[in-house]
């Protein structure tokens, strides 16, 4: 949870990706591009020859054989690797990569703030895990001068989430595992939506940072996760994925529910702004939620936990 945005400083949090956003995607891989990778990844599934995948920036990524020495460079991508089996191939991982407990105690080499370009090289990767809103371009680039696959990955929606656990599960000789976890994610993400998805629309506000308001677009990630749960973000016709909002536009959509990703300690002074306006539905009736930032703002399969507890929550307001 940031990015390569114009945005504002955020102090960070144990999450390490506090609410920011994901880039707007410039551009697709064409049809040629898209049958080679069509071809590479059954020559990949036939005979072991190639391991080929798109990144979510549309990049083609195709190895000759699976990594056996993977650098993170951010704390979605160090769970999403583990989660497909590969952690034992992870050999350095970016500020703030705090889950799985095994990831804690794995070398450093910096994150959002920075990477360390010199230890990273000197860590002789074959595959570097990267995030497109939260790496510098420039570092990344620098890394592939160098003759290391970066993959870029940034998922917009859950699906996205879910894609991105089969590539990279490809990448790293774990493609079985890789299927099977996106899997079981679809189903749980599938459960949800059956559930909430079409029932009446609730109001919602996510409250990204309070100094200055920042929420969310449309086309970012948590807005897929209200959309599952039958909520309408107030913002999501703005194209920006982490805009800055005034109160006034907030208290005009008068929000049925205001959600902040914060802990039990900070979250209710995060939310205190909103007491001056009693009159809003969500003070009125006390629909303020909080909700732990690993879980709704990292594209893993763990976004499904905070989906469950979003869900129930908006389904409390709907009843109201």
């Amino acid at each position: 949870m940031s990015p390569a945005l114009p945005l504002p400083a955020i102090p960070r949090t144990a999450s390490g990706s506090r609410g920011l956003p994901a880039q707007h995607r410039a551009g697709r891989p064409g049809v040629l591009l898209g049958v080679l990778l069509g071809l590479l990844t059954t020559l990949h599934c036939t005979s072991g020859l190639a391991l080929a995948v798109q990144d979510d920036a549309g990049h083609p990524i195709v190895l000759a054989a699976p990594a056996r020495r993977v650098i993170s460079l951010a704390p979605h991508a160090t769970e999403l690797l583990f989660d497909v089996g590969a952690g034992e191939t992870v050999v350095g991982v970016s500020d703030f990569s705090d889950f799985p407990a095994a990831a804690q105690s794995l070398p450093r080499i910096g994150g959002a703030q920075g990477l360390d370009l010199e230890r990273i090289a000197g860590l002789n990767p074959d595959l570097v895990v990267a995030w497109t809103s939260g790496n510098s371009a420039r570092a990344l680039e620098a890394l592939e001068r160098l003759g290391i696959a970066v993959y870029r990955s940034d998922p917009e929606s859950l699906e996205a989430v879910a894609m991105n656990l089969e590539r990279l599960g490809i990448l790293t000789g774990h493609a079985q595992t890789g299927t099977d976890v996106a899997r079981a994610f679809r189903a749980r993400i599938a459960a949800l939506g059956a559930r909430y998805s079409r029932l009446t629309p609730v109001k919602v506000f996510y409250q990204v940072w309070d100094k200055p308001l920042m929420t969310i677009g449309g086309a970012h990630l948590i807005s897929d996760v209200i959309r599952l749960c039958g909520g309408r973000n107030i913002f999501a016709s703005l194209k920006s994925p982490a805009p800055t909002v005034d109160a006034e536009s907030v208290i005009s959509s008068n929000p049925q529910v205001i959600v902040v990703a914060s802990d039990e300690q900070r979250g209710p002074a995060e939310l205190a702004r909103w007491e001056e306006w009693p009159g809003l539905a969500a003070i009125r009736h006390r629909d303020l939620v909080i909700l732990d930032p690993a879980l709704i703002t990292r594209g893993t399969p763990r976004i499904a936990d905070g989906a469950e507890r979003l869900c129930t929550a908006i389904d409390v307001a709907r009843h109201r």
